[in-house]
């Protein structure tokens, strides 16, 4: 039974990407698979402190953060699934606050040494699958070039060792202060799901 994690990075509660996330998951779990939900905005992570603590220590295991919070249970949770999916809405062209605190403290899958010029991640290889779901108040098209969104989500993927299987660009999301979900981007996010499988 494939295990599928989603992290949400959404602020809305019910907006276009839980939405998206609900669907997704809905779609797996009818497929047989187990299905879990992170919600950033209700879960315990602190900021990073760049202090590096979790980079110094070479070798595939992951860096420990000084930071007792639920940042460890869930990167094990990212460890033990199978896929991801990783959402997010765009605020100022780029992935919100609350997934970039999310994006900064995966450095755990970092080793960068005092004197090393970069990092080098500790999964270089993919060994599990994503999608990828932003959303913006552009058109959709838009919405996956002309901002950050979609690249941020997508280094986080590679940053813990998972190749995305496609993306979804949800668009004119900022026309009704309670969206739905259009029937193109369902019958979208249901072809991906497949291939998350």
């Amino acid at each position: 039974m494939p295990r599928l994690l989603a992290v949400n990075g959404s602020y809305h509660a019910g907006g276009a990407i839980d939405q998206a996330v609900s669907f997704a998951l809905q779609t797996a779990s009818a497929a047989g698979s187990e299905t879990e939900v992170v919600y950033l905005r209700d879960y315990p992570i602190e900021f990073c402190r760049n202090c590096r603590e979790c980079t110094q220590t070479p070798g595939e295991s992951l860096g420990r953060c000084v930071h007792p919070d639920g940042m460890h249970e869930l990167i094990a949770g990212i460890e033990a699934a199978d896929g991801l999916i990783l959402a997010s809405p765009t605020n100022f062209s780029s992935a919100t606050a609350l997934y970039k605190r999310f994006m900064e403290r995966l450095i755990v899958y970092a080793y960068w040494p005092w004197g090393s010029h970069a990092p080098q991640f500790r999964r270089r290889h993919a060994r599990k699958k994503a999608l990828l779901i932003a959303s913006s108040a552009a058109p959709g098209i838009l919405g996956r070039f002309a901002f950050t969104t979609l690249r941020q989500l997508k280094m986080s993927a590679a940053t813990v060792g998972a190749k995305p299987v496609g993306s979804v660009s949800i668009g004119f999301m900022a026309q009704d202060a309670h969206p739905v979900l259009p029937d193109p981007v369902q019958a979208r996010v249901r072809r991906l799901v497949a291939r998350l499988l």
